[in-house]
């Protein structure tokens, strides 16, 4: 185990489970210009060190790589969170009144009153409208988004300042909910919430600079050292490029870009060349197009295989001219993009199976390792369809408990027999199929051992083991979320042969945490705090309470 030089920094005393099945656990390691450089026991790392190199010792706790997130809107969230007012806990309507209230109060200076988070499986046609976002701020322009990303509000201000009333046609994929006499109430679906955003005042550049900031922050204090970020443009990139250039990116950093339903192939193709070409830098690059083939099963816009099942019925449309499709799937195949690809309904997921099968008729197989991010309802004939051709199940487990949006909102729409299918995280992995695990961030928490501690027991994380699980069947290990959180997301990433496991030659992308969650009661693992994040060998956080 000699070396030509000392190492930079050592890591000993510490429980480090890998990830590298040739050595799967040892007690230190020694990093040097960022890598690894050795792994072993404390007297061997220990015995590599001078009186220069840098020495942490753990204590004794657990040691794992770096978490990658595979799907969060790192930047657009990040900016959200950090110029809007949250509200994620908001449960009724006087809640959520209360805390927009409070924010205009604080916030006068700004032309438009901003807020992020509210929850769609409480909020929405029956109880959200202009009308009430007027009660809470009456004087300004008043925009609100949902967790999901698929749903909005503005109060009446905002619609006088954009020109929204009932002359305006609904654009293509998005709708505007109107009352009886076709006047919009305020709340907007999908697609429309584009162009209502192109009217409102634009943020300046800053406020994204800052909101990655913010967003990479969090990061590093749950663990997470790498990213795909689910939808970006031009401004993504260059926020995250200009960052990494400045030495101010703190997570790595890859892109799936947007390919929107009205563009040609040929113009889609050309745009998404342009930011891979021209937007890269050691931490960020674009790898991977973006889909959205549907919406949510919230507000209807989830493509199923049959209609829906409650008294409403009706189905939604796909977002894509079928036929221009398949013909785009095939393009960005043969241009070796990985197809990043977000269903929900069985009938999204079914037809982005068709057409991935379809560009791999067409150009070969290559190891794409093609995601479908969320597959919230998947027809059991299509499971092994994943295997077989390779297909990336990006999961989110946080989801896969029993809380309004699923219980209330969307059993009834699909029915019982469907319903079975709807998050089926355990029968996808015994499949064979390859998956990811990922947060959606700010869809729902990035805390990772929030999520790990759904995925194992589909409970909410409040609850024990005396509340109702969701298809407790379909939960998942421990190690299973950890590589889903690490050799597998490295992997759909395409970094897994510099991140994801610790060996030698790879990035010292390493965290510690205060807890064995391995061997704590599952209903634990929530409560987990990292006390130490390594990127490149870096510390970007340490608890308050670690002094090793």
């Amino acid at each position: 185990m000699a070396l030509c030089s000392a190492p930079d920094l050592i890591l000993v005393n510490a429980d480090i489970r890998t990830m590298d099945p040739l050595e799967p656990q040892v007690q230190a390691l020694a990093v040097k210009d960022g890598r690894l450089v050795a792994l072993g026991r404390n007297d061997e790392i220990r015995a590599l060190a001078n009186g220069r190199t840098r020495k942490i010792d753990a204590g004794g706790r657990l040691a794992l790589p770096g978490f990658q997130d595979t799907h969060i809107h790192l930047q657009d969230s990040g900016t959200d969170f950090s110029s809007s007012a949250n509200l994620e806990a908001c449960r009724t309507v006087e809640q959520l009144q209360a805390v927009l209230r409070a924010f205009a109060h604080r916030r006068t200076n700004d032309p438009w009153v901003r807020g992020t988070g509210w929850y769609s499986g409480i909020f929405g046609a029956h109880n959200l409208d202009r009308a009430v976002l007027d009660a809470a701020v009456p004087d300004r322009p008043l925009w609100i988004y949902a967790s999901d990303g698929h749903n909005a509000a503005i109060n009446s201000k905002a619609c006088e300042a954009i020109g929204l009333d009932a002359s305006v046609a609904d654009p293509h994929n998005g709708k505007f909910v109107r009352d009886a006499k076709g006047v919009p109430t305020g709340l907007i679906y999908e697609d429309a919430i584009d162009w209502v955003r192109k009217r409102m005042p634009k943020l300046p550049l800053d406020a994204y600079f800052d909101g990655v900031r913010f967003g990479q922050d969090l990061c590093s204090r749950h663990g997470i050292t790498g990213v795909l970020d689910a939808l970006v443009r031009e401004r993504h990139m260059k926020v995250y490029c200009d960052l990494d250039r400045a030495g101010e990116l703190k997570v790595r950093v890859r892109a799936t870009a947007k390919v929107n339903p009205d563009e040609s192939v040929a113009d889609a193709l050309g745009r998404l060349d342009a930011l891979r070409r021209d937007f890269q830098t050691p931490m960020a690059q674009v790898h991977s197009a973006k889909f959205f083939l549907d919406g949510v099963l919230e507000n209807r816009t989830a493509v199923m295989i049959e209609d829906y099942s409650d008294a409403e019925g009706g189905n939604a449309a796909l977002f894509f001219d079928r036929e221009q499709l398949t013909q785009l799937f095939i393009a960005f195949d043969a241009a070796r993009y990985q197809l990043h690809v977000h269903v929900i309904g069985d009938g999204a997921t079914r037809i982005a199976l068709d057409d991935i099968a379809a560009a791999r008729r067409a150009n070969g197989a290559w190891p794409s390792l093609h995601q479908l991010a969320h597959v919230q309802v998947i027809d059991p004939a299509d499971i092994p369809r994943l295997r077989e051709l390779g297909v990336v199940a990006n999961i989110q487990p946080l989801w896969a408990r029993c809380e309004p949006s699923v219980t209330e909102v969307a059993m009834p729409m699909i029915g019982e027999t469907r319903g079975r299918w709807m998050y089926p995280w355990r029968t996808i992995l015994d499949s064979g199929a390859p998956y990811a695990v990922s947060s959606d961030w700010g869809v729902s928490t990035l805390n990772p051992f929030a999520i790990m501690q759904v995925a194992v027991t589909r409970r909410p994380e409040s609850k024990k083991s005396d509340y109702p699980a969701f298809f407790a069947e379909e939960g998942l290990t421990v190690e299973q979320v950890v590589r889903g959180y690490t050799t597998h997301a490295a992997a759909v990433a395409w970094r897994a042969d510099e991140t994801g496991s610790l060996a030698p030659g790879r990035y010292a992308d390493v965290i510690l945490l205060d807890r064995d969650i391995f061997a704590i009661d599952p209903y634990e693992i929530g409560e987990t705090q990292v006390d130490l994040t390594l990127l490149g060998g870096r510390e970007t956080h340490r608890a308050r309470s670690f002094a090793g």
